[in-house]
């Protein structure tokens, strides 16, 4: 029976994905209804905390981009890049890791990309070698961010365990930003220089690849400004009370016991809190916020991660005893390969977030230990490895030289070896940090 329950969530997780955005909570959503009302499994509860977290931090963040502080950003970027033209291979990656790291989503390297194909091309540098990794890195920074889906997921559910957010970014922000920048020197090495690459010439050769023209800095208001302070406030109060508990309010309950402000609750009022005073101080037109690309992104991750996220843990709920069985001596024993099944799972599912509620409550059912966990975070970044998520499909697309590009097997693509490269090495440092303590 189990095995049958299994193949349901498989279908409804292959499906989903083939669907894309909502396609994947909703298909979550019926797999759950197979499970229950075919199979009679008992469904656990919805994840809310960490649903309305993520939504605390969307509405945040694309208050920040209607308020024009995205475009704010995109200039300081612009300025960083220009500053070191010929180590743009570095430099690249260091700003789009810093954009996702604050931001928390990885879809804000889209504003910069243009400018990393035209900073690298203008320098004689192969702009596969600065896109394909300054990608990997703004997927990578989510597994670091203090306000991005997937670290909340992972935070709400360690929190039991007597895990705060600082015991998961001290470790997750070293190894992933190194991480990237071994990518980096391993990406600066990728493929012919760029005067010497056939398709390259043969675009050129035949008029498809246009002057580059340098664009007219766009004149930032002021609000834009006071919006991007607004929410780098936000994001350092979140790590400031994940670091110090003792600066969250404590109260006695009713049976005398003392209770602190939970760290979800505290990134909800705080996040919108931001959104709220990025809305007053900026006069953005409420409307627009919904409208833009951040949000609708966000909304689509939020219903994925409610009917993935709900229908897993019923799944890994009503099998525990399986589990632990027939897997709990092998994991324990080779803690890697639960890295490798929250790759694979990443592949498929699209979200670091999602994978996390899919498959984290396994680990801990399993008796993983908490720092275990949080060194193999990194491992949920695989969804590089197939080349059809949007920030690839845009790198590919934003560089006219032809140099990111996909391979004729598919699977031999720009990404792969930085992201393999990057992914590997940021669970290798997680180890070697949670072996020192």
């Amino acid at each position: 029976m189990s095995w049958l329950e299994l193949l349901v969530v498989l279908a409804a997780i292959l499906t989903g994905a083939r669907l894309g955005g909502i396609g994947l909570g909703v298909m979550g959503g019926l797999g759950l209804a197979v499970l229950t009302f075919v199979f009679g499994l008992q469904p656990t509860a919805p994840p809310v905390d960490v649903l309305l977290m993520i939504v605390a931090v969307i509405t945040a963040a694309a208050c920040l981009q209607a308020a024009g502080g995205m475009d704010y950003l995109v200039q300081l970027a612009e300025k960083a890049l220009r500053r070191h033209p010929g180590r743009i291979t570095f430099v690249a990656p260091i700003v789009t890791y810093l954009f996702t790291l604050f931001a928390g989503t990885g879809h804000v390297a889209y504003s910069v990309m243009p400018v990393i194909a035209e900073v690298a091309r203008e320098s004689g540098v192969r702009p596969e070698r600065p896109m394909s990794i300054a990608v990997i890195a703004s997927q990578q920074a989510i597994t670091a961010s203090p306000i991005s889906a997937a670290t909340v997921a992972l935070l709400a559910l360690l929190s039991g365990q007597h895990v705060e957010l600082i015991d998961i970014l001290k470790v997750a922000i070293p190894a992933t930003f190194l991480g990237c920048m071994i990518g980096a020197l391993v990406a600066s090495r990728m493929g012919v220089e760029l005067d010497q690459d056939p398709i390259y010439r043969a675009r050129l050769a035949a008029g498809e690849i246009a002057p580059v023209v340098r664009r007219e800095a766009a004149a930032i208001p002021t609000s834009a400004k006071l919006a991007v302070l607004l929410f780098l406030a936000g994001a350092a109060s979140v790590v400031l009370l994940g670091s110090l508990p003792a600066l969250r309010p404590s109260w006695v309950n009713a049976t005398g016991k003392t209770v602190t402000l939970a760290m979800p609750q505290a990134i909800e009022m705080i996040m919108l809190s931001v959104a709220a005073l990025i809305l007053l101080i900026g006069r953005v037109r409420v409307e627009t916020v919904v409208k833009n690309s951040v949000f609708q992104a966000g909304a689509a991750a939020v219903i994925g991660i409610f009917g993935i996220a709900w229908m897993g843990d019923t799944f890994i709920h009503a099998n525990m005893a399986v589990f632990q069985h027939n897997i709990q001596d092998l994991v324990s024993q080779a803690p890697w390969l639960f890295a490798g099944a929250l790759f694979v799972m990443s592949i498929l599912l699209y979200s670091q977030a999602a994978t996390v509620r899919a498959l984290v409550p396994l680990g801990i059912g399993l008796g993983i230990p908490p720092a275990v966990l949080i060194a193999i975070f990194p491992a949920v970044n695989g969804y590089f490895f197939i080349p059809n998520y949007p920030t690839i499909v845009a790198g590919i697309g934003f560089d006219t030289t032809g140099t990111t590009r996909i391979g004729r097997w598919l699977l031999n693509h720009s990404f792969m070896l930085p992201g393999l490269v990057a992914t590997g090495s940021a669970i290798a440092i997680g180890f070697g940090l949670v072996a020192l303590g």
